[in-house]
């Protein structure tokens, strides 16, 4: 049984302790959390112990699940390193890619696992389309939400947008070409909905929008490919693909749908599926592929070096956004 800890206990970090205490693989030995009154609440709520330091909690664990603010995620993961601990950390990663790029080193020195918390990659939903996106060359993606106070600390990009990034990655193996991005700062300080359009090299294009000043939640995904279109709803976990499927005569099904290509094209049916989802805590599965990572001595399902690609692909968006408000200024 690993031995694991909690940074953070805010409306996330409560989520993560709810979780771990369902896995019976892991032993979860308490959280940190600067905010005293908080942490007592917790500590009761929850039945776990409160450490008084960072420094305490690392040293009694075997595996850190860090949710603090990502402000603080480098000094908390990087001392964690040091001392040999798996690291669960969420996303973004940290908050430059330099400090990855210093997490990277710590981790293959200490030669411990580290997974990041880019969660949609275990949305139900995502998982029951995965299997049939395959070279999507025009993917389309809308993370709408309504305005909260929590998180406008950091841009939309960051907050929000990083999802989708991460999600696109993951399925578009080519290296990018070209990003072109647009934002505006609506209600906060830094950019609260943001536009960007990225061009891979082997003609993949993606474009990502992100906004948190929304009158409605929204989180689509749309991946357009050779004779197929799939759809993934990550807020409502549903998922759709349509085929096209080459026809040498007519379908034996009278109210098959067929498009007729002319010109002697030939004839196309087009066949539309719902992949059966089975419901599931994303939160939850992602935690335990973090144990079976480190129990089977296997690589996490979503590497420290992909945290590292998007926040890197994430500040280059937000370069390109803040060379366009120069502009405007």
């Amino acid at each position: 049984m690993l031995r694991i800890g909690v940074l953070g206990a805010g409306h996330l970090g409560k989520i993560h302790i709810k979780c771990i205490q369902q896995i019976p693989h892991f032993q979860l030995v308490g959280f940190f959390d600067p905010d005293i009154e908080n942490a007592k609440k917790v500590s009761s709520d929850f039945g776990i112990n409160s450490f008084e330091s960072i420094s305490d909690l690392i040293d009694a664990v075997d595996v850190v699940d860090i949710v603090t603010p990502t402000i603080s995620h480098f000094a908390c993961a990087s001392e964690s390193l040091k001392k040999s601990k798996h690291v669960f950390i969420e996303k973004p990663i940290v908050t430059t890619p330099a400090e990855a790029e210093v997490l990277m080193d710590l981790a293959r020195e200490a030669n411990v696992k580290v997974q990041v918390g880019h969660v949609e990659r275990f949305n139900p939903a995502f998982i029951a389309a995965q299997p049939s996106i395959k070279n999507p060359m025009f993917i389309e993606s809308h993370r709408l939400a309504q305005f909260n106070p929590r998180g406008t600390d950091v841009p939309v990009v960051l907050d929000l947008m990083v999802h989708d990034i991460d999600i696109i990655l993951s399925v578009v193996r080519s290296p990018i070409r070209k990003i072109s991005a647009s934002g505006v700062a609506i209600v906060s300080d830094t950019p609260d909905i943001t536009n960007a359009r990225i061009e891979f090299d082997n003609g993949c294009v993606a474009n990502l929008t992100a906004s948190r000043i929304s009158l409605k939640n929204m989180r689509k995904a749309r991946f357009f490919q050779k004779d197929a279109y799939i759809t993934v709803d990550f807020l409502e976990k549903k998922s759709e693909i349509v085929r096209m499927k080459e026809l040498d005569a007519e379908p034996e099904d009278p109210m098959a749908m067929v498009l007729d290509l002319g010109n002697g094209k030939g004839m196309k049916q087009i066949i539309f599926e719902k992949p059966d989802i089975q419901p599931s805590n994303a939160i939850l599965a992602e935690l335990e592929s973090f144990y079976n990572a480190i129990e089977t001595n296997q690589t996490p399902p979503v590497t420290i070096e992909d945290g590292y690609n998007v926040l890197l692909l994430a500040h280059q968006i937000l370069e390109k956004v803040n060379k366009s408000l120069s502009n405007i200024q």
